[in-house]
C-alpha cells in the first residue's frame, strides 16, 4: 500500500489544471491547429503534447533534472533554443493562410514526434515540472510521487489538449473570410510570442 498525501494530491489536482488548461505555447499552437485542419487532423499533435510532457515529468523527477543540476550550461542552451523555435512557430502560425480547397493533402499539421519533442523546449513545461517535483514531492513514496504526478498530466494534459484543439474547430464556422483567418492567427502568433515572457524577463 503507497502512503499518499490527500492533501497534497489535491494541491497538485488543482495545480495540474490550472497550469495546462491555461494559455502556454501547446495550447495556443494546438488551437491554431485545430482552427487550420480541424480535429481529426490534430489528434497526433494532440497525442505528442500529451504523453510527450508526461514522458517528460517522468524523467525529470526520476533522475534526468540531476544533469540540469550538474551541467547547468545545457539548461540555458534549451531554454534559449526553445525562445528561438518558439519565435519561429509564431512566424509560421501568423503567416498561415485560409484553408483553400486541395489544401489538405498539401499543408500538414504537427506530427506526434514534432509535437513530443517540442516538450523539451517548452519554457512553460519547465516551469511546470520545477513546480511539479519541488513544490508536490512530498505526496507520496519515492518513486510512486513521480509517477502518480507523470499519470495526472497524462489525464488531465489530454483532456487540456483536446479542449484547445476542439476550440479551434469551435472557431471554424466563425471564421469565414481569409481576414478573419489570417487575424486570429497572427493573434495566436502573438500570445505563443507573450509566452516567452518569462525568459525574457529572467534574461
Amino acid at each position: 500500500m503507497v502512503a499518499m498525501s490527500q492533501q497534497l494530491l489535491l494541491a497538485f489536482l488543482v495545480f495540474a489544471v490550472v497550469t495546462l488548461f491555461t494559455p502556454g505555447p501547446n495550447n495556443v499552437m494546438l488551437l491554431s491547429s485545430g482552427l487550420n485542419f480541424g480535429v481529426r487532423r490534430t489528434l497526433p499533435h494532440v497525442a505528442g503534447v500529451t504523453i510527450g510532457f508526461a514522458v517528460m515529468v517522468a524523467a525529470a523527477g526520476l533522475g534526468f533534472g540531476a544533469v540540469f543540476a550538474t551541467y547547468p550550461v545545457l539548461q540555458t542552451v534549451l531554454k534559449y533554443a526553445g525562445a528561438a523555435y518558439l519565435v519561429y512557430l509564431a512566424l509560421v502560425i501568423g503567416l498561415s493562410k485560409a484553408p483553400e480547397p486541395g489544401d489538405a493533402d498539401r499543408r500538414k499539421p504537427m506530427t506526434f514526434l514534432g509535437a513530443a519533442a517540442f516538450q523539451w523546449v517548452n519554457v512553460k513545461g519547465w516551469v511546470m515540472i520545477i513546480g511539479t517535483i519541488t513544490a508536490y514531492a512530498a505526496m507520496a513514496t519515492y518513486p510512486w510521487n513521480i509517477l502518480t504526478q507523470a499519470g495526472i498530466f497524462l489525464c488531465f494534459g489530454f483532456l487540456s489538449s483536446l479542449t484547445w484543439a476542439l476550440f479551434g474547430r469551435w472557431l471554424q464556422p466563425l471564421v469565414k473570410s481569409p481576414w478573419a483567418v489570417r487575424t486570429i492567427n497572427w493573434s495566436m502568433a502573438a500570445l505563443l510570442l507573450g509566452s516567452l515572457y518569462p525568459v525574457l524577463a529572467e534574461g
